[in-house]
């Protein structure tokens, strides 16, 4: 019994990280759809999203499973548990995902604007956040988890200046106030996949040392 639960959660592990790559690429594709400006390329983003969903069903239904089955305790609960709200995240940023397509496509309705290049290293920054994070689940590395979120206060800081930036063009050009709300959007969307890959490092932490870190960033490591 005890070998086929090691087996269950394994299993389980590879499902999560199979929902972290989906996410990952519907993240890049998305964002390099945007950026330029492929109609085609942006309406295959949300197109795709039902293996993320079916997956994101999966996983609960794994994760439900083996507590009821086994009811485990310690280290193998806190993995299950974390393997709930990792894959909610995961959904999250898979939607995300979606709405920065969306708004994409409205957004290429319009002649582009010079702020749209800014989106780049948001993106950049997001991206990495979510890539730290699924590597700090893969390697249960409490340090690279930490370090994802000292990244957060980064994407937030590129975040305001894009929002400052939009907003004194908008002030000035009345023809770039709705694709400077759509690039608004799409800076938001990567900010809360920011916050959605500080949560999967959160849950990392607590998975490896069971220590719940959320609101205490500075606590010593």
């Amino acid at each position: 019994m005890e070998r086929h639960f090691e087996e269950e959660l394994t299993s389980l592990r590879m499902q999560l990280l199979a929902m972290g790559g989906l996410a990952e690429d519907r993240l890049r594709r998305a964002v390099d759809a945007l950026l330029d400006r492929d109609v085609a390329r942006l309406e295959a983003v949300p197109a795709d999203d039902a293996d993320i969903n079916r997956l994101h069903i999966d996983i609960d239904d794994h994760s439900l499973r083996l507590l009821a089955l086994h009811q485990p305790v310690a280290v193998d609960l806190r993995a299950i548990v974390s393997a709930v709200r990792i894959n909610t995240d995961l959904e999250r940023v898979g939607d995300l995902a979606v709405n920065i397509a969306e708004a994409g496509l409205r957004l290429i309705e319009h002649p582009p604007i010079d702020q749209l290049a800014d989106i780049r290293p948001m993106a950049a920054t997001a991206g990495a956040m979510l890539r730290d994070a699924l590597d700090a689940f893969v390697r249960r590395d409490e340090a690279l988890a930490r370090r994802v979120l000292g990244r957060d206060d980064e994407l937030d800081a590129l975040t305001r200046r894009m929002f400052t930036a939009l907003v004194e063009r908008m002030t000035h050009d009345a023809r770039a106030i709705e694709p400077a709300v759509e690039l608004l959007l799409v800076s938001r969307h990567l900010e809360r996949i920011g916050d959605h890959a500080t949560n999967i490092a959160e849950n990392i932490i607590f998975l490896v040392s069971a220590r719940d870190v959320r609101h205490r960033y500075d606590e010593p490591a």
